[in-house]
């Protein structure tokens, strides 16, 4: 890269890193702060990201509020010693948490990562997409230990955001608006992994959100050492055949993997999820509308009782893209 390449990409880089930083500080629902700091108590993690359709959507009686803990180390976070050992082989670890917060029942799912699988998780050499494409969404910084935290961990949402956008360009299409690039990314990123939902949801994360995602995607391909043309209110990122071509094959093999990774997650959540089965009765309910019933032998043995369950949903249908 030339010396006025490189100014690009810094420029970008610092432009990315403003708009990003700016939405991670925005202000949440004070009872979202206050359930973070009654789940940390006198825990002090690098900082707690907050993310999904509570933030999207806003809070009511049926959400769970999604949070990412990020650590320095396993053993910063109050878990087993093979918990520790599992989130390091296969993260993230996932926990549930039902607390009171201002005389109101609030739930959370909670997955933990160091800072260093943050950052490895959120580049574009990863074969995990789940992480990055989570964090190329809107996030907030809840919670964080000072400002150096806060800043190491927005270099991680950077790093996502630029990730994701490399690989609209080099997935999309030829040319078109800056969202129709988001969103043909995300209906990729649903496929690839295993999800109960509907694939036509991923189309209303950018609906929810149109200017923020017009407004960073460019920046992020410059930041990514991508051209690209203007035509009206379309773009059209330089991507050759040859490039294309290439990618569709990386992404092959990513969007093979994602699934059975992502089952591996499942079955090491059985041991390192509290309240697993009651959990994946609620989130199967909430998208599919599908309604498990669960009984006591299911509750205490999850992954016992789980081919029935799983064969049961296969049959009505909860598995099927959109």
């Amino acid at each position: 890269m030339d010396e006025t390449g490189q100014d690009i990409h810094r420029m970008a880089i610092d432009q990315v890193t403003h708009v990003l930083g700016r939405e991670m500080a925005m202000p949440v629902a004070p009872e979202v702060v206050r359930f973070v700091e009654q789940m940390l108590g006198s825990v002090r993690p690098l900082g707690v990201l907050f993310y999904g359709s509570g933030l999207r959507s806003g809070i009511d009686e049926d959400t769970l509020l999604d949070f990412y803990i990020i650590v320095r180390r396993q053993s910063d976070w109050p878990r087993s010693r093979l918990a520790c050992m599992a989130n390091a082989v296969l993260p993230p670890n996932v926990e549930y948490y039902e607390l009171r917060v201002a005389e109101r029942a609030m739930r959370a799912k909670v997955a933990i990562l160091t800072l260093g699988q943050l950052r490895a998780l959120t580049g574009f050499a990863t074969l995990n997409t789940t992480v990055w494409a989570r964090f190329s969404q809107p996030v907030r910084l809840v919670w964080q230990n000072n400002a150096q935290a806060a800043q190491a961990i927005t270099q991680c949402i950077v790093r996502a955001n630029v990730t994701a956008a490399r690989w609209a360009a080099l997935l999309g299409p030829g040319k078109a608006p800056p969202t129709a690039f988001w969103n043909a990314l995300y209906a990729r990123t649903y496929k690839a992994e295993l999800r109960v939902e509907n694939g036509r949801r991923s189309g209303g994360i950018v609906d929810a959100n149109l200017e923020r995602y017009e407004r960073v995607l460019l920046p992020c391909w410059q930041a990514a050492g991508i051209k690209f043309a203007r035509e009206g209110e379309d773009v059209a990122p330089d991507i050759s055949a040859e490039q294309k071509d290439n990618a569709q094959r990386q992404w092959r093999l990513r969007a093979r993997l994602g699934r059975p990774l992502n089952i591996l997650r499942l079955i090491k959540a059985v041991y390192t999820f509290r309240g697993s089965a009651r959990y994946a009765a609620w989130k199967v309910r909430r998208h599919s509308g599908i309604e498990i019933t669960l009984s006591p032998f299911a509750q205490k043995h999850p992954l016992l009782a789980a081919p029935p369950v799983l064969w049961k949903l296969w049959r009505q249908g909860a598995f099927r893209q959109g």
